[in-house]
């Protein structure tokens, strides 16, 4: 009785190719080829009933063997005469023959050895497993030769075709071999068999004729799959023929050989298969030598649509978003976006970018013209070895090539404007860029270029928004000065006619009273727009204008004077008070009650100029909120917050020829430092 796994293995392969066989013969479309696929479908399946019902040494089963083997031969000679650089020549025709002679021997000595005398048996049985892994490695060698001289158009289904062909006289020539050397075949070896060609099954459902033409219809997907499966199959067969040479080895520990075996070669298998790289490898492969191109563009752009116009609030950045839409295209594991600003090319989001690794001096000024001027793809691997255009790598930046994970840098280009580009990071498979990538990298960064050059007309509109609503709100105040003014004008006119009248006089210093308390709530709605610009620069004092500051707030929050005994700047001291009252509230609200603030001075002798720091211990600001948020109008992290105290501080240091920097790590505090043009020095210059 045939053992459970070996019963169900070939009876699932035997329905499996008579289906196939079925689904061909449906087929309204004739020739040739069509014919002889039923025919080796057909043998196959009845071959496999065979070793199922019977046995797989059973002088028939070898019979029906024989018969399979020759229908796949003669089905590879009718694809390989259907192509025209394979049509003459008689000495392949007389290699086919001789090929389909070593079948039909091995199955004549098949029959011999059922009837022969014992004696004779073994010698027999070793001519036919002879005559027989010589026949399957002249089909081998067949199938190699026709499959690698088809042309272009006609590669796709055959290879398909070919590569499970392939396998089963390989599994034939292991059977044969383990034959040879031993004296029988184990068991597991023939499960092994039908498990495997369980496996090549689906790669012969896939390859079909279409419209006369053999190809192959299937996606990358269906293709890896049945790949994988293949493998699968295989493994299965390696294993199977290992473990049945453990146990003709004989021994005590037999069976805890086999089960470490299996266990061992399992995990291995385990690790190496989650390897990015190898997923990487075998996803080119499969591209390779199954499809016409490297990529199946209609997956990639829904792919590519999809990650970029991901709806909803959770969503990340669009930023973040466009970097990983390209780098997947790639296989890239990490991407980083610089825009375009002032001609130059600064940091924006990165996906799995770290977060310090960036230009350390910035702009990227020729890396900007040399994009915006070709709209070309960069591959760093030619500026590295020196094959790239002389102008390309003058314009590629040191902090780019002298990092070896980074691999191309895509232009992104909206209306022949440079919006930006993409640093890609290195696939897990390294290869180099080809006309391919370059195509569909360019197309995906008009795309993006597109998305970003939307997303900056739309905040753009959202600014002009609320500077349209802060001008409404403005308006209104306005008009509530000019009642007062108007109110106060009459009450002048009507002083001249009546300051003797005492009742006019109480009267007019209520009025008095109360014009002064609304113009007081008035100048403080506008006290975080008043900044006093008009006035001249002139000599202030750092140390009494911080400990002034440090005073008026003393019942607020703690505030500590640091640094430099005496420096003075050339500011503007009611813009210069307001603007430390900016950033020192800040600080205030960023900290803890008991954690003081320090305004801390610095004389900067070297470059004349003088600074003061705010210094807090607080909550600190993360890398993309000081990018992208921290000085842009109308932006708060707080919540109330109208987001114009950075704004109006960069401002205000700017009008008076200095700047403001900022220094900040989440959880440990921020440093702001205010710069500005030194007065000793200026004394000095005149």
């Amino acid at each position: 009785m045939q053992p459970p796994l070996t019963l169900w293995s070939h009876a699932l392969a035997a329905f499996l190719f008579g289906v196939l066989a079925l689904v061909q013969l449906r087929q309204r479309d004739g020739g040739l080829p069509r014919i002889t696929l039923i025919v080796a479908l057909g043998a196959t399946a009845l071959w496999a009933l065979a070793a199922a019902g019977i046995d797989a040494r059973d002088p028939i089963t070898r019979l029906a063997e024989g018969a399979r083997n020759l229908a796949w031969l003669g089905f590879i000679y009718v694809l390989a005469r259907r192509e025209p650089a394979d049509a003459g020549g008689r000495w392949l025709t007389a290699v086919y023959i001789a090929c389909a002679l070593t079948f039909v021997i091995a199955t004549g000595l098949a029959i011999a050895e059922a009837t022969a005398a014992p004696g004779d048996k073994a010698a027999i049985g070793d001519a036919r497993v002879a005559v027989r892994m010589l026949g399957s490695v002249t089909a081998l060698l067949l199938i190699y030769r026709m499959q690698a001289r088809l042309s272009a158009a006609g590669r796709g289904g055959i290879r398909a075709a070919a590569l499970a062909m392939a396998l089963m006289f390989v599994i034939d020539i292991v059977i044969n071999l383990a034959l040879w050397t031993s004296t029988g075949i184990s068991d597991g070896l023939i499960a092994a068999r039908g498990l495997a060609l369980i496996a090549f099954a689906p790669l012969f459902g896939l390859a079909v004729q279409r419209n006369g033409e053999w190809t192959l219809q299937l996606s990358r997907n269906v293709a890896f799959l049945a790949i994988s499966l293949l493998v699968a199959g295989v493994y299965v067969v390696v294993i199977g023929l290992a473990i049945s040479l453990i146990g003709q080895l004989g021994g005590n520990h037999i069976r805890l050989a086999q089960t470490a075996f299996v266990f061992g070669t399992a995990a291995a298998l385990l690790t190496v298969v989650s390897t990015p790289w190898l997923r990487a490898w075998a996803k080119v492969l499969v591209a390779k030598h199954l499809f016409t191109h490297r990529y199946d563009y209609r997956a990639e752009w829904l792919r590519f649509t999809e990650t970029l116009g991901t709806p909803g609030d959770s969503a990340a950045p669009l930023g973040i978003r466009v970097v990983k839409a390209v780098a997947d295209v790639t296989d890239s594991p990490a991407g980083l976006l610089l825009l375009a600003r002032d001609g130059g090319l600064e940091r924006g989001a990165g996906w799995n970018w770290p977060e310090d690794d960036a230009d350390p001096a910035g702009g990227d000024a020729a890396l900007h013209r040399h994009l915006a001027a070709t709209q070309r793809i960069v591959a760093l691997d030619a500026v590295r070895d020196g094959t790239a255009p002389a102008e390309e790598r003058a314009a590629a930046p040191s902090w780019l090539v002298e990092r070896d994970h980074v691999w191309a840098i895509v232009p992104l280009c909206h209306f022949d404007q440079l919006t930006g580009a993409i640093v890609l990071a290195r696939p897990p498979l390294d290869r180099a860029l080809d006309w391919e990538d370059f195509d569909l990298l360019g197309v995906a960064g008009r795309q993006v270029a597109s998305y970003l050059a939307e997303e900056r007309a739309h905040d753009a509109l959202a600014d002009a928004r609320r500077f349209d609503e802060f001008n409404r709100r403005f308006a209104f105040i306005m008009h509530d000065l000019k009642n007062l003014v108007s109110q106060l004008t009459l009450l002048a006119r009507n002083a001249e006619r009546h300051a003797d009248n005492p009742a006019f006089r109480a009267d007019m210093v209520e009025t008095l009273r109360d014009s002064a308390q609304r113009m007081n709530n008035l100048l403080a709605r506008l006290s975080q727009h008043h900044g006093g610009r008009g006035e001249a620069l002139r000599e202030v004092s750092l140390r009494r204008l911080a400990e002034r500051i440090a005073a008026a707030r003393r019942a607020q929050h703690v505030i500590l004077v640091t640094g430099a005994p005496e420096v003075n700047a050339l500011a503007d001291a009611t813009a210069l008070e307001t603007l430390l009252g900016h950033l020192v509230q800040n600080a205030i609200e960023a900290s803890a009650a008991d954690a003081p603030v320090t305004l801390n001075l610095v004389d900067l002798a070297a470059t004349q100029q003088v600074a003061v720091e705010v210094i807090d211990t607080g909550r600190g600001m993360s890398p993309a909120f000081m990018r992208d948020r921290l000085f842009k109008p109308f932006v708060s992290g707080k919540p109330g917050g109208f987001g114009l105290g950075a704004f109006e501080a960069r401002q205000l240091a700017e009008t008076m020829g200095g700047s403001v920097t900022v220094e900040s790590r989440e959880r440990e505090g921020t440093r702001f430092r205010v710069t500005l043009r030194s007065a000793a020095a200026m004394e000095q210059a005149a």
